[in-house]
């Protein structure tokens, strides 16, 4: 196996971030074990393994051609892979218990795009049993009103972003695996669908795709370094520093130059 630098607290488990829960012991969500997926010659994962644990927003933290996007469709399955599993609870997934586990949303996805967003969102709601609540509160916290009564296809960037994270939010899926999920939003936008994000976690987990990295250090918890198909280190920003010899201040940033 590739080396790989997984950083633990003093109890041996994943030291907390920022918006972690509270000290105490947690509960896997699932693992990556060896995840091998090549195109031709091109390697574009390397024997990535991580785990995930319940109730953390995890952060998948890389450039532009890194392999984030990849990883996410191997762990759906959208993908298969030359080597390796994906565990929950100590067993190997089937493509049909993935499908039930997680929801993954690409960040090219336009489902039901000549449907008006009311209809879609409501479509959603209805089918994973949410409350009305649910759906008010969304369209609020994303700002959607305004747009509701459009066809999703007639929609900038951003607020397709928006109508998309709303379905993700209103999926039951335990684990939400979310591909660049503040693109096409602006400084006030993301802090928003920040603290939506925060308020909506409960006691499911969230991997976030991002490439911004100054994005990524203000709501993960956690972060997965991944560069060239490979994943250097596993950890909070702290314990991330520490590991790579820099303050304790060090920006993300800084940290991924180092694994890097």
């Amino acid at each position: 196996m590739a080396a790989q630098t997984v950083i633990t607290g003093r109890d041996g488990g994943p030291h907390q971030g920022l918006h972690a829960r509270p000290a105490g012991p947690r509960e896997k969500e699932c693992s990556v074990e060896g995840f091998c997926k090549r195109f031709g010659a091109y390697h574009a994962l390397s024997d990535v393994s991580f785990t995930l644990f319940t109730g953390e927003i995890a952060g998948l933290i890389g450039p532009n051609g890194a392999g984030k996007s990849t990883l996410l469709e191997c762990m759906t399955g959208l993908l298969p892979v030359d080597a390796g599993t994906i565990r929950r609870q100590g067993k190997k997934l089937t493509l049909a218990e993935r499908h039930r586990f997680l929801w993954y949303q690409p960040d090219d996805a336009l489902p039901f795009a000549r449907q008006r967003v009311r209809a879609i969102v409501s479509f959603f709601r209805r089918m994973h049993g949410r409350e009305r609540r649910d759906f008010e509160e969304l369209v609020t916290g994303l700002e959607l009103a305004q747009v509701l009564a459009k066809p999703l296809h007639t929609l900038s960037k951003g607020y397709r972003r928006r109508v998309l994270l709303a379905l993700a939010l209103l999926s039951r899926q335990p684990l939400l695996l979310l591909d660049e999920p503040f693109d096409g939003f602006d400084l006030r936008q993301s802090l928003s669908v920040m603290d939506l994000l925060r308020r909506w976690k409960k006691d499911r987990t969230m991997l976030l795709s991002i490439h911004q990295l100054s994005e990524a250090e203000k709501i993960c918890d956690r972060f997965l370094l991944l560069d060239q198909g490979r994943m250097p280190a596993v950890g909070t920003l702290e314990e991330l520093a520490g590991q790579a010899g820099l303050a304790s201040e060090a920006t993300l940033e800084e940290v991924f130059l180092a694994f890097t």
